[in-house]
Parts: structure tokens; C-alpha cells; sequence
């Protein structure tokens, strides 16, 4: 049996696989299997992996229709032997070292069950950058760390199979953020982490629509947040820090909202949202693109049009 998996969904990334497979596969730590769920693409995602399939044994390619990442997960976790779990997007790389320093904490510290790791950007204006900082100051993940910092654990994360085996898959009905929900879960359910924070892959930031996406994680976020409360009545400390992440993130989102609003030209809305979070973050900038939705709605539009093509021409250089 191998002793990794490698965990990876796949939907319609015809574009990103080729090169994600091939940095699984040639990991300097070579005992390990690559399971890759086709969830349900229409694109030649299938058709890429299946030529890796004739001529590496390593690779199993599993098909099922279109359920979202943690669908995806959840069934690549069923079939996969390894005794620990490695998640790498399909869209995302690693470097040949990455597994090989990973386990190595794994072999050091028995005590530890997750390893948490760090990549540079890939694409947009961050690119080359450190997804996460590098060198690290923050402690290691704890419960209490996770729910006052939502980027404290990495998606390019490896878990024990003791874990999935304590606290099951991923939870099927979050569309966003479900990473950040099972973390939050191993937690509670006892698993330490720990983290490698020297950048060893590369994590690609797509350049969609960047309102709508903040509004849909922060949605995330506060669905997962509201859905751990239940679980900390014996964690005072810890509920406190979930209430304050709140109450931070009701009020993003109602900024989030209030651009992909202006975005859609719905200004109605977006003087609705406005309204609200200059009640509760009272501002200049806020009052200002007030006033400006009511009176100049059109400008406030071409402004934040400038600001969002900015950024995209960002990502197509980088």
C-alpha cells in the first residue's frame, strides 16, 4: 500500500492538470498513489489524466457527475490506501521536494497529525509572492488560533488517515471554505498541527470576478463559523474569539456585497448595503461611495470598473 494519497478533484481544468499531475509524480517521496476524481467535467480533464493512467500504475482516475470539491474529496478519500491524505488542486503544483519535507515532520513529531504548508502565488498581482508569510511568526495552528485567523492552515495540507478515520470527510453541503471547516473539526476532535512555512509549490489565484468571490467566502466563513458555535460551549475562550470573527465578518460581507452590487449595476442594492455597513463601520470612503450611489451612481461604477479591470489586466500579465 502507499503511504500517501494524493487527493486531487478535477473540474474542467484541461488548462492547469498536465502540470499538477506531474509534480505529484515526481515527488523525490515516490510511494504514493494519485487519486483523481472527474467531477463530472465537459472539458478534456478526462482525457489528460487518462494518459497518465496507461502509463503510470500510480494513478487512479475515478468519474462521477458534477457534486462540488468536497463531493470530489469525499470520494477520492473512500478508495484512497494511503495512511495519509495529501490535497493538491488541480490547478496547483508542488515542488519535487514537497512530500519529502512534509513526511519528514510527520517522522519527527508522532504527536502531530496534520502538516500545513505554504506555495508562492501563482497569477494575479501577488504572483511570486508567499501564499502565506515566509518566515512564519504566527504559532502553530490550535483551535483557538484557526477561529481568530481563517489562513492559520493552507490548503496544501496532509493529513493522517487517523483523522478521516475520527472525524470523516468533508462536509458536502459547504460549497467554499469547506477546507477551513475540517480543520476546525480535526481540532475539536483532538489533532494537532504543524507548519511548514517555506514555500514548496505554487498556488494559482484565478482571475474571476473578485467581488462576487469575496462575498461567496466570506458567506463561507460566517456559515462555518455559525455552525462550530454549538460545538465550543466547554471553549469560553475560544467561543469569544468565534463571536468577535462574527461580528468582523458580517460587516465584510456587507462590503463585499455592496460591491459585487455597483459591480452588477444594481445600485439600489448596493445603497442598501452601504447604508448598513457605514451604520456599522462609519467611515469617509463609506460615506463618500454613499453619497456617490445616490447622486453619481454611474461614476461610482466607471470608478470601481477602472479598479477591477486594473486588477484583472494584473492577472493576464502576471
Amino acid at each position: 500500500m502507499p503511504t500517501v494519497s494524493v487527493i486531487m478533484p478535477a473540474y474542467n481544468v484541461a488548462s492547469y492538470i498536465a502540470a499538477a499531475m506531474d509534480s505529484a509524480l515526481g515527488q523525490t517521496f515516490d510511494d504514493l498513489e494519485v487519486v483523481v476524481v472527474n467531477d463530472g467535467s465537459t472539458d478534456d480533464t478526462s482525457a489528460i489524466v487518462s494518459r497518465y493512467t496507461a502509463r503510470d500504475d500510480r494513478v487512479r482516475l475515478l468519474h462521477q457527475t458534477n457534486g462540488g470539491i468536497s463531493v470530489a474529496r469525499n470520494t477520492a478519500l473512500r478508495v484512497a490506501r494511503g495512511q495519509y491524505f495529501a490535497l493538491l488542486d488541480a490547478d496547483d503544483v508542488w515542488d519535487p521536494e514537497y512530500l519529502a519535507e512534509q513526511m519528514a515532520i510527520f517522522r519527527a513529531r508522532p504527536d502531530v497529525s496534520i502538516v500545513t504548508g505554504n506555495a508562492v502565488n501563482l497569477g494575479g498581482l501577488l504572483t511570486g509572492q508567499p501564499a502565506r508569510p515566509w518566515p512564519d511568526p504566527r504559532p502553530e495552528p490550535t483551535l483557538q488560533t484557526m477561529l481568530a485567523d481563517e489562513e492559520a492552515v493552507f490548503i496544501m495540507s496532509i493529513f493522517s488517515r487517523r483523522v478521516y478515520e475520527a472525524i470523516g470527510g468533508f462536509d458536502e453541503t459547504i460549497r467554499s471554505n469547506e477546507d477551513y471547516d475540517y480543520w476546525l473539526r480535526a481540532s475539536l476532535a483532538g489533532f494537532r498541527f504543524a507548519r511548514n512555512d517555506k514555500p514548496l509549490g505554487e498556488y494559482r489565484r484565478r482571475s474571476d470576478s473578485v467581488s462576487a468571490c469575496d462575498a461567496r467566502m466570506v458567506r463561507g466563513i460566517l456559515h462555518i463559523l455559525r455552525k462550530i458555535r454549538p460545538m465550543l460551549h466547554e471553549y469560553p475562550a475560544e467561543q469569544a474569539v468565534l463571536d468577535r470573527q462574527v461580528q468582523r465578518f458580517e460587516v465584510e460581507l456587507l462590503a463585499a456585497e455592496a460591491r459585487s452590487a455597483i459591480e452588477r449595476a444594481d445600485f439600489e442594492s448596493a445603497a442598501a448595503n452601504l447604508a448598513a455597513l457605514h451604520a456599522r463601520r462609519p467611515r469617509a470612503a463609506v460615506a463618500l461611495a454613499r453619497l456617490m450611489v445616490h447622486w453619481t451612481p454611474s461614476l461610482l461604477s466607471r470608478i470601481y470598473g477602472f479598479r477591477r479591470a486594473r486588477h484583472a489586466l494584473g492577472a493576464r500579465l502576471s
